[in-house]
């Protein structure tokens, strides 16, 4: 079917798009991916169509009309069609509102002499008139003759320039004739036939998430559910709980199957009562009551603040079977998990795997969320130290509790007083600035030249609440000058910020000072709050190398695959073993952690064997070369004293779990740089990676804060 046939045929009402497509969700980038394919001619897929007498609930307010006969729907390729619509035509396909186009591709400019496609760029293409709206050449408002004569008017235009416009320009014009390779599924198919074929054309691909295709599913069988999810997206977005489908679709996996992995146990139409049963209660009762829980109770006022929505499910399953009868201490337990659940960033990795743990817990466990928080302490320590700050910026879940907490406290915005609660109004939105003005640091050094430092000059404990009008106003003032004003105006809104009121910490010299006082000062009161909030029994949970191996990487995990096995270039790699000490290192200079050996990055299970016939030996003479490479390195009292070896078997095949404790004293790792020379680094983990602080004086720094200050010689 040639493209412009496929426009006319949406605008006759005879191609639609079925409620069970997701929504339009590409990317302006992909849209000049797909034109630039155009132009040159290349293939740009095919779509999947299905003709019937009886189509199920369609995208938009389009109604089918008996009458009508057969229609068209589109099953595949929605997404390309839409885009195609948009430029061709400047307008949304019936079947979209406006408000739901969120990447609007419609300011698509060419350059009629290179071909090259952009957005528009006032600087670029305002007074260039090579650079030509596609939508005014399909619509015809533009032409060879207007794009030639506006040149002329400004340069000499050869004819060899005129001929490659205008050859170019047949390239564009030329696309509404293009055709779309179309593969239709039969009229005879019933609606569930065709989401099944939606379903396994799908899953091919990399585009629809699991929870996309579940939703498919069920709208064939429960034709309005796509638009009861959005219209409660809606709302609570409005409420400032902004979510996707997937989210809720999550949702109702957990409180029907608890379960989060399985996504195909809501296909069935044998779900259609209970889903919507379940999906009344959560509309009705169960969300409003979590969210206004986690508003009035854990000072969560939007989602921004969240580092990962799906902490919530746990809690609204919960919620959900206990019919929103929580005691007050379920929920302080609940919160405060859901705090560590933050911090510790229990859902960045293999979501569908813990939700699956965690909603067992819930639904199971006399005291789920006391069993939760034992989970993620055995993964790793709840206690937050002063060095977690180091060079962390505001992106980081910390930053997050640090809001929470310091609304728990009735924290004030520095420069106006006003509850940092309060709605103040669009000139009062609150906002996060340095306390040190980042103008003053970068003089000093603190740039983008210099990570480390520039980290620093961005680092959380460098950061206050202020409205936006006071911000402006603050601009770059010493901030001796601005703490004093401040302390004087509103005399408690420093401690409420938890920021330092010794003032001799003010100046700008004591920079670094000021940061190493703050993150004690943070580090102390966020405990504090976090273990007053309830007491926790402490629960037995011991994770199992499989569970680990789940997880991934993170801050206190690294897999892996061998020892001094080189897998690319089959054979001994001694370098690698160097890589090891330095994971060891940074484990013992940061909160401890597992090495587990024998397991590549992606989870797959090596083993040792390779290691082994490398070594002429087995796991005794595994275990003496590791111990050995650590003693000589490091120290023989600390291979001893704070490394632990097991081999447990996974998959028949024999893996080397090491287990390092957080140190107690630094350790550095001698290495030979680029000369040959022996040079001493400094590792510690940052995220699921162990990085180098470079810097002598960053590295002390980081030593008095993590460390008791006698380590230091």
């Amino acid at each position: 079917m040639k493209i412009s046939q496929i426009i006319d045929k949406i605008d006759e009402n005879q191609l639609y798009v079925p409620a069970f497509q997701r929504e339009f969700v590409w990317k302006r980038n992909d849209v000049k991916n797909l034109f630039s394919s155009l132009i040159k001619e290349y293939p740009v897929g095919t779509i999947l169509s299905w003709e019937t007498n009886s189509p199920p609930e369609l995208k938009g307010d389009t109604k089918y009309n008996e009458m009508q006969g057969a229609v068209k729907l589109i099953l595949d390729g929605q997404q390309r069609i839409t885009d195609l619509y948009m430029i061709l035509k400047g307008q949304v396909p019936p079947y979209y509102s406006e408000s739901e186009i969120k990447y609007d591709p419609r300011n698509l400019y060419v350059n009629v002499e290179t071909l090259e496609l952009e957005y528009f760029k006032k600087l670029k293409m305002q007074n260039n008139p090579l650079w030509i709206k596609l939508t005014d050449i399909f619509q015809k408002r533009v032409g060879f003759i207007d794009i030639v004569k506006t040149l002329k008017e400004s340069q000499e235009v050869s004819d060899k320039k005129q001929y490659l416009i205008a050859d170019n320009l047949k390239k564009i014009e030329a696309i509404p004739s293009r055709d779309f390779l179309e593969q239709s599924i039969p009229i005879k198919a019933s609606v569930r036939e065709a989401i099944d074929i939606f379903y396994i054309v799908n899953t091919g691909g990399v585009n629809l998430t699991e929870a996309e295709l579940a939703l498919a599913q069920i709208s064939g069988y429960w034709p309005q559910a796509r638009a009861l999810l959005k219209d409660k997206l809606v709302t609570l977005a409005e409420e400032g709980f902004v979510f996707n489908l997937d989210f809720l679709v999550y949702v109702l996996l957990g409180v029907l199957h608890n379960m989060g992995s399985d996504m195909r146990k809501l296909h069935s139409e044998d779900n259609k009562d209970n889903i919507i049963e379940a999906w009344k209660k959560l509309d009705e009762k169960v969300l409003d009551y979590v969210f206004n829980m986690m508003r009035t109770q854990a000072y969560v006022d939007h989602t921004k603040e969240i580092n990962s929505v799906y902490a919530l499910i746990p809690i609204i399953v919960y919620a959900y079977n206990k019919d929103n009868k929580l005691s007050h201490e379920e929920i302080k337990k609940a919160t405060k998990w859901f705090y560590y659940s933050q911090i510790r960033q229990r859902y960045t990795g293999q979501l569908p795997q813990k939700l699956d743990k965690d909603i067992g817990i819930v639904v199971s466990s006399e005291s789920p969320f006391d069993s939760l928080l034992s989970i993620i302490k055995a993964e790793r320590p709840l206690e937050i130290t002063s060095d977690e700050f180091d060079g962390v910026g505001v992106l980081h879940p910390l930053f997050s509790l640090m809001r929470w907490y310091f609304k728990s406290k009735g924290a004030i915005c520095l420069s106006t007083g006003l509850s940092i609660r309060k709605n103040m109004g669009k000139r009062y939105v609150l906002e996060w600035d340095h306390i040190f003005p980042y103008g003053l640091l970068k003089e000093r050094g603190y740039d983008i030249n210099n990570r480390f430092k520039y980290a620093r000059a961005q680092e959380i404990t460098n950061r206050a609440i202020l409205t936006q009008t006071a911000n402006r106003s603050k601009a770059a003032m010493q901030p001796d000058v601005y703490l004093k004003q401040v302390k004087e105006q509103f005399p408690s809104s420093l401690k409420l910020q938890s920021i330092p009121e010794d003032e001799m910490l003010w100046k700008l010299d004591k920079f670094e000072a000021f940061l190493e006082e703050r993150r004690k000062i943070l580090a102390s009161e966020l405990n504090e709050f976090l273990n007053n909030i309830t007491e926790s029994i402490e629960t037995e949970v011991r994770l199992s190398v499989e569970e680990l191996i789940e997880l991934g990487e993170n801050h206190s995990l690294e897999l892996k695959s061998s020892l001094r096995w080189d897998y690319e270039e089959s054979g001994v790699n001694k370098s690698l073993e160097k890589v090891i000490m330095k994971t060891i290192s940074a484990f013992n200079n940061s909160d401890g952690g597992r090495l587990i050996i024998g397991i590549n990055d992606a989870g797959e299970i090596l083993g040792l064997q390779n290691d082994y016939d490398s070594l002429n030996g087995d796991k005794d003479k595994f275990e003496q070369h590791l111990l050995n490479l650590i003693g000589n390195l490091f120290s023989q009292e600390f291979a001893s004293r704070k490394i632990s070896l097991t081999f447990p078997t996974v998959q028949d095949n024999e893996i080397c779990m090491v287990e390092v404790e957080a140190g107690d004293r630094p350790i550095f790792t001698k290495v030979k740089d680029k000369n040959g020379q022996t040079v001493e680094k400094f590792y510690i983990r940052r995220g699921n990676a162990s990085v180098e602080i470079p810097e002598y004086s960053n590295v002390i720094s980081y030593i008095k804060g993590r460390f008791d200050q006698n380590t230091i010689g």
